[in-house]
């Protein structure tokens, strides 16, 4: 795959934008590109929660969702109106089984923990992004343990009752 930008597109602060921003990312990757799964699951997240936690209010409101490509990974940036009250995190006190939350822990765990927030300055917006790497260097040699090479998978067993 050559480098550089996959697509821009600018999303309706809507949670219907969800469905559209991963229909753009399978026609922007394609059908048999490695790291599809990944990449909408990451994009679903981002956008959700740029939905959910922005600041929002003004009728023009938008996201943006940038996909690009790197001889590494494949890096995701949502770009957002912000928040005043709090910061991206992973919160430390959620109970096992929890439904909602999880969100940037799995984004920690598909992207090897490369991901990150700019500010834009105040009342600008913020920039969530992440890196997808093509190889998870902590598995790369162990290719007989599903559980261990798909994170998400992983993920979804330890939240089981």
């Amino acid at each position: 795959m050559e480098t550089g930008k996959l697509t821009e597109v600018f999303l309706d602060s809507a949670y219907e934008s969800v469905g559209r921003a991963r229909r753009e990312t399978r026609e922007a990757l394609g059908r048999d590109h490695v790291l599809l799964p990944d990449v909408v699951q990451v994009v679903s997240e981002l956008l959700a929660n740029a939905v959910e936690h922005a600041d929002r209010g003004l009728v023009d409101d938008l996201i943006g969702l940038t996909l690009t490509a790197t001889l590494d990974s494949v890096r995701v940036e949502v770009s957002d109106p912000g928040s005043a009250s709090r910061a991206p995190h992973i919160p430390l006190d959620q109970p096992p089984g929890a439904r909602r939350g999880r969100g940037l822990l799995i984004v920690d765990r598909l992207s090897g923990g490369r991901w990150g927030t700019r500010e834009h300055g105040r009342g600008l917006g913020r920039t969530v992004w992440c890196a997808i790497p093509y190889v998870r260097p902590e598995h790369a040699g162990d290719e007989n343990d599903e559980a261990e090479r798909s994170p998400l998978r992983a993920l979804s067993a330890t939240c089981r009752p």
